[in-house]
């Protein structure tokens, strides 16, 4: 049997390897300090490969960089052996959720993540703190002293004298700034970017603190031809800036994994109400517009074929431009034939006007284009969010209040302007990821929405359980943290979500057809911790013979840990179906329907692995030690190979 991980990929040995199988010439091996071989990349020879002409060292050209960015990278790619454990009593019904809800450190929990929903995600929103100077809570070991920032910002030449162009400049307070917020945000768009599907997107509330700087780190992790618009909404009714100008407005950033595949994106079908006009037809074809069948034509537009005679109601022979004789530079828009058909399917219709003059219409309906065949009329979207009622901060808070009974959070986004966001991306059944959730608005957004056009949308959220403090009102109810209050806030908007939906559907309500629907309004709630193996696991070379515990599994871990660890190695999402059986005693998980099955239990006999074996699943995953005997070890593998050859074993 092969050994888990039980860490994820270092993302430099898969870059590695991508990069072996286009140029195999480029790779080499090195020799570690411990005296390990391993691979590496010969990078002159793949400058040779990849360019005629290479630009490098004090060359001129354009580049956006800023001190200990080859850091940020590097902290992107590194691998980690942390995990989630879930945590049933604080979730709502578990068992069948497709939602989640994670606790902890962001870039670690997308690490964590990153392989099992790798190309799965179809829009990511995040709100990031803003950089005002007071809301900065990520500690990635970027932030530098004063003296550590003056040896990397080129402020000051190597004898430590400050460059003269500095001299009058306030860079080096400004310069650590924006750094930080810059060497926190580079490597978590660099690690969510691969969470995309192809057609998939990323939407980043931002202001005017950091949106030049964030809509460059954005053209490099995305690509600047992925750049989609920048969506501009009024969150205040102004803030004093020491000048006569208000600033009343903040930014939502879009970009595309691949912007040539968004074919959901930017299109609204909130246009319905345009089509008042109603007929025999209405059940079939929805309302209709009417436009007028003719035109006056100039220049080579004007076509003599179109130039023809229509019969009226009472028999007068009428020509575009509401005349009975042939007018130049008059077209009707249908052809002879098309105009027939139209008559006969009731898409043509005569009126008179107050001259008493026949005017002939053709109809545009809502659900059938001119040639009878369904489609879904739709809008673009505007970058300018103007028309949204109560898209504004003050708005964001007062909903907050209105579900908790007290003022929480300062300014979180309103649910109204989320719900614009998501509507932009119109997919019904989009997984979407907030891995700077706060308030979670977004999960919010989500559950109303699905309860408002029907759609079947998942979320997950991830937030780092930043302390409340202790003159915060909400503090002396018992809410410890900000992950306490967004828990609590997704339990009563879901429940109030819901309670709507099913006193719509008693009152008659023609969408619900007087039968209540079902939300999704559950979530499982993750925690990030250390990894549930013992040190020994991953450097056993360390230990002494003496220290080795029975187990390579730490004491305070249960089976369930487990099982959503090994979940993650095998690529299976963490929302999947657990069922709990009972085999011989022991505690067998089968997730999705028996694809993967795992026992964690100890004494594991003969009985258990057939039963098993006969359930043939995709993968099977045990501890080491659990096994009851040697000669149960010993007849392993032939149980499989009898019973189920093709089931990837693996073991702790």
């Amino acid at each position: 049997m092969d050994k888990l991980k039980m860490h994820t990929k270092d993302a430099a040995d898969v870059n590695i390897e991508a990069i072996a199988k286009l140029f195999p010439n480029c790779i080499t091996e090195v020799k570690d300090p411990d005296g390990t071989v391993r691979k590496a990349i010969d990078f002159d020879i793949l400058r040779q490969e990849l360019s005629k002409d290479v630009v490098e060292g004090p060359a001129e050209r354009y580049q956006f960089t800023w001190p200990e960015k080859r850091k940020a990278i590097r902290t992107a790619n590194t691998p980690t052996s942390m995990t989630l454990r879930p945590c049933r009593e604080e979730s709502v019904d578990f068992d069948n959720t497709q939602n989640l809800y994670i606790e902890g450190d962001n870039l670690e929990v997308l690490k964590v993540l990153k392989e099992a929903y790798l190309g799965k995600i179809k829009m990511i929103y995040i709100d990031p703190p803003y950089n005002t100077g007071n809301d900065f809570v990520y500690e990635d070991d970027f932030s530098q002293s004063v003296a550590e920032y003056n040896q990397t910002s080129g402020l000051y030449d190597e004898e430590g004298n400050m460059i003269l162009d500095n001299y009058t400049k306030n860079q080096t307070s400004n310069g650590r700034f924006h750094t930080d917020w810059l060497n926190m945000m580079y490597p978590r768009l660099k690690v969510a970017r691969d969470f995309l599907t192809d057609d998939g997107v990323i939407f980043i509330s931002i202001d005017d603190n950091e949106v030049e700087n964030l809509r460059k780190i954005c053209d490099e992790v995305f690509g600047e031809q992925n750049f989609i618009a920048p969506f501009i909404w009024q969150s205040t009714p102004g803030s004093n800036t020491g000048t006569d100008i208000k600033i009343v407005s903040e930014y939502v950033l879009c970009y595309a994994k691949h912007s040539t595949q968004c074919t959901s994106l930017g299109k609204s079908t909130d246009d319905e109400e345009r089509y008042t006009n109603k007929d025999d037809h209405f059940s079939k074809r929805g309302g209709y517009l009417l436009n007028k069948l003719d035109r006056r034509m100039t220049g080579q537009h004007y076509s003599e074929a179109l130039n023809y005679p229509i019969t009226a109601p009472d028999g007068t022979k009428i020509f575009p431009g509401n005349s009975e004789e042939k007018q130049a530079h008059w077209n009707w828009r249908w052809s002879e034939s098309k105009v027939k058909w139209g008559i006969d399917n009731d898409f043509i219709l005569f009126k008179k006007n107050p001259n008493n003059q026949w005017v002939i219409y053709f109809k545009q309906y809502y659900k059938v284009d001119n040639n009878d065949n369904p489609i879904v009329r739709s809008v673009p979207y505007q970058n300018l969010v103007l028309d949204v009622e109560g898209a504004n901060s003050a708005r964001g808070t007062q909903e907050v209040m209105e579900l908790m009974g007290a003022k929480v959070f300062d300014y979180p986004k309103p649910l109204n302007l989320i719900k614009y966001v998501l509507k932009i991306y119109n997919d019904p059944n989009a997984l979407i990821l907030d891995f700077f959730s706060g308030s979670s608005t977004t999960a919010h957004a989500t559950m109303q929405l699905n309860a408002e056009d029907g759609g079947h949308r998942k979320f997950i959220m991830v937030q780092l359980p930043e302390n409340i403090e202790e003159s915060n009102e909400i503090h002396r109810y018992g809410y410890r943290n900000i992950c306490d209050i967004a828990l609590e806030r997704i339990r009563r908007a879901g429940k109030k979500i819901q309670d709507e939906l099913d006193a719509k559907a008693a009152e008659g309500d023609i969408f619900n057809q007087g039968e209540s629907r079902k939300l999704d309004t559950g979530f499982r709630v993750l925690k990030l911790d250390t990894s549930n193996m013992n040190d020994i696991y991953y450097r056993p070379e360390e230990f002494k013979t003496e220290l080795i515990a029975d187990s390579n599994v730490k004491e305070d871990r249960t089976n369930e840990d487990l099982l959503f660890q090994v979940m993650l190695e095998c690529n299976l999402p963490l929302s999947a179906k657990i069922e709990v059986q009972k085999i011989e005693g022991k505690e067998v998980f089968s997730v999705n329907d028996g694809y993967l099955i795992c026992c964690f239990d100890e004494d594991v006999n003969e009985a258990v692995i057939t039963a098993i074996a006969k359930k043939k699943p995709y993968y099977f995953v045990m501890q080491d030690a659990s096994l009851s005997s040697d000669n149960v070890a010993d007849n392993f593998e032939q149980i499989f190979q009898a019973y189920s050859k093709d089931t990837i074993r693996k073991i702790l």
